[in-house]
């Protein structure tokens, strides 16, 4: 059998070890210490310096943790992007609250800012205001900032910026994972930089972070017994899991170029082909977690991802829209067809930093064959 090519393995800088031996050396195995420090500093100076950064144990733990601090509770409404990966939607579940769904605009795949207001206006309309909105930079391509965060600001409702598969993508020159009132990150196995598990939650201030801390770290009061006044989570991450991000940190550039020359490789193979991909609007610029093609139809679609890992190659289709699961469709949603358009006709392609130039044509031969 040929070797199996991964829609997108964890890469490692070999520079990791040296941060999980300092934590083996010094004991450091706890939610806590030097490694978790340094990569709270190392993300803070990547993203501009401006965010206070908490590590935790995912990325749906820092959704979590935002909706917490948000108020969100039973009987709220949280308006959320439907074009996504069930993570972003499950945290506002764990709180009780109630998730609209929102399709998404043709130019981005993300929120669309006209049926956001729409649903924000028909909310309000039904004596509903919303508590949040959580939308998300998917497969690293920026969501509408500008048009969408005036909609948060001009109904005084806060944004959750997921930025999950974001890391190192920009919009207007600024980094994602700095536009919400909360943003997060994810750091599981398949992103652009990883820590085998783990995420990050990003705030305004040192007081929200110092907040998200305590959340984290089971709520546990100031006292010389363990007492808590409100519930608490088992979220922080550990010193050497951190250990691996800082060594991860040190090549985060070179991830995110691999990813952009790997997107420019494809487009390039495949130029004349029927396949079409998603390119970078105005003022923005993808990492390219995923490079993502849309096919003709749903039947051709399924005939190149059999064949792909007829040959031993991984694909994916697109996200299935959340409402259109089943544990979401009984949910309002407010749908323009966009999302599930792109589920029929859309795959994400072997894109990993670690992808040889042979793995990449083996990839075009089966796609040129189509």
């Amino acid at each position: 059998m040929k070797k199996k090519i991964w829609l997108s393995s964890p890469h490692m800088s070999g520079k990791e070890m040296e941060y999980v031996q300092e934590a083996f050396a010094s004991n450091w195995i706890a939610p806590l210490g030097p490694n978790v420090n340094g990569f709270e500093e190392d993300l803070k100076k990547y993203l501009g310096g401006k965010k206070e950064v908490t590590v935790l144990s995912s990325g749906t733990a820092a959704i979590h943790l935002a909706l917490i601090q948000l108020g969100v509770s039973r009987g709220d409404e949280v308006l959320c992007q439907s074009f996504t990966f069930s993570a972003t939607a499950n945290p506002i579940l764990y709180q009780g609250a109630t998730p609209i769904f929102i399709d998404s605009e043709t130019e981005t795949w993300n929120l669309c800012p006209d049926l956001l207001e729409e649903a924000i206006l028909d909310r309000l309309s039904k004596g509903k205001k919303p508590k949040a909105i959580i939308a998300v930079h998917l497969y690293g391509m920026p969501y509408n900032v500008t048009k969408i965060n005036e909609l948060g600001q001009k109904y005084d409702i806060p944004i959750i910026e997921d930025s999950a598969e974001a890391l190192g993508s920009e919009f207007n020159g600024k980094k994602c994972g700095t536009f919400g009132d909360f943003s997060i990150l994810s750091f599981n196995g398949n992103k652009i930089i990883t820590t085998s598990g783990g995420g990050a939650l990003m705030t305004k201030n040192l007081d929200l972070k110092l907040k998200t801390v305590h959340l984290a770290t089971q709520a546990r009061d100031e006292a010389p017994h363990y007492q808590h006044s409100k519930i608490g989570y088992n979220y922080r991450m550990s010193n050497v899991l951190a250990g691996i991000g800082r060594g991860q940190m040190q090549v985060i550039q070179d991830r995110v170029d691999k990813r952009r020359e790997i997107f420019e490789f494809y487009k390039h193979k495949l130029n004349n082909s029927s396949f079409t991909f998603l390119e970078d609007p105005n003022n923005c610029k993808s990492n390219r977690w995923l490079t993502c093609i849309l096919t003709p139809s749903f039947k051709k679609r399924e005939e190149i991802r059999l064949a792909l890992e007829k040959e031993n190659i991984e694909s994916r289709p697109l996200w299935k829209p959340m409402h259109k699961q089943p544990i979401f469709e009984k949910y309002v949603s407010y749908s323009n067809g966009v999302s599930e358009n792109l589920f029929k006709k859309g795959l994400c392609l072997p894109s990993g930093s670690n992808s040889t130039e042979s793995e990449l044509q083996r990839i075009v031969g089966v796609l040129k064959s189509f």
